[in-house]
């Protein structure tokens, strides 16, 4: 599998990363030894690469993680993140540190390769998001503690908030990585957004990134799930989900989705899944990307379109015109 560069941290991570998230599920809800033999395939298509947190399913995804990481002793860069809740507010660095050893201790681990932020950054700072003031004051401090203590390698954030707040966050250079939404239904994070299209304008936000050094794991490449055209979401997968950075909801989302039928019909890929997948891999700000599944299944299918490599210019200019954007 393709190799990408992690922005500074001289690490090199697969192009295709493994999200252990509820979204996709398997391994918050999957059978045991599913989610084991979808582990060691991952790493056997050589995904390097794997993301937890604390929020997913509770601390479910990092017990069963880091059990199975620890069975197949297998060497691997490894994420988890850290979200602040209301009642944690006012003791921000005890609680990123406590967080941490929690994470730890589930993962039966002494460090992780990456500890990320997963609270939203806005200019107000309103509940659940946090001001660039605090994230400078509090939580970097504590974060960078957590690595002078050798419980992790490199720090980071998920991108989600104001964008000209996280734009002056990331341009402090404090953080190694940034987790960025990326997909034909708000290609903003590269692109410009046109007039009229729904979502939230990232504007040219992962472009920034790759010019300050900052590594970009894209995230909800399949805008978690909508891409596949389809409505009906795999019995084992998150019931419902919320859109992120693209339309006004899941239905809407897919509708869009099925706007792009004709690329399979005019031979420009085998599913929608491809398209969307290989369209998220075909900008190089992108270091690794993130599939979260609900089976092996799907995480078969998503290495093979990976496998593909990047649309053509033809397809992508087909895409656009499809998407009337």
């Amino acid at each position: 599998m393709e190799q990408r560069r992690l922005g500074q941290t001289r690490e090199t991570v697969s192009l295709l990363g493994y999200g252990a998230g509820a979204v996709g599920g398997l391994l918050v809800r999957g059978d045991a030894k599913d989610r084991e033999r979808s582990v060691a395939r991952a790493i056997e298509l050589g995904i390097n690469y794997f993301d937890t947190a604390s929020s997913y399913g509770n601390g479910e995804s990092e017990r069963s993680l880091g059990a199975i990481l620890k069975r197949l002793r297998a060497k691997v860069l490894l994420g988890t993140k850290v979200r602040i809740a209301t009642a944690q507010r006012g003791d921000l660095h005890n609680a990123i540190i406590a967080s941490m050893d929690a994470s730890l201790k589930r993962l039966g681990r002494e460090q992780v390769d990456l500890f990320q932020l997963h609270n939203p950054i806005s200019a107000a700072g309103a509940d659940p998001a946090f001001a660039m003031r605090q994230i400078m004051e509090q939580v970097v401090p504590a974060m960078q503690d957590l690595r002078a203590t050798g419980k992790t390698r490199f720090i980071g954030i998920t991108a989600l908030g104001d964008t000209d707040t996280l734009k002056a966050v990331l341009r402090t250079g404090v953080f190694d990585t940034a987790q960025c939404v990326h997909n034909i239904l708000n290609p903003s994070g590269v692109f410009a957004l046109s007039p009229g299209m729904p979502g939230h304008d990232f504007a040219g936000l992962m472009r920034d990134c790759k010019a300050n050094g900052i590594g970009v794991i894209g995230i909800r490449a399949l805008a978690g799930g909508a891409l596949s055209g389809e409505e009906a979401r795999h019995p084992g997968a998150m019931p419902q989900v919320d859109p992120i950075g693209s339309g006004p909801s899941y239905a809407a989302d897919v509708a869009q989705a099925r706007k792009l039928l004709p690329l399979i019909a005019e031979g420009h890929v085998g599913s929608l899944v491809e398209a969307a997948l290989r369209y998220a891999i075909s900008n190089d700000a992108v270091s690794t990307m993130l599939i979260g599944t609900a089976d092996l299944a799907q995480l078969e299918t998503a290495a093979a379109a990976v496998a593909k490599g990047k649309l053509p210019q033809e397809t992508l200019a087909r895409m656009a015109a499809l998407l009337a954007i």
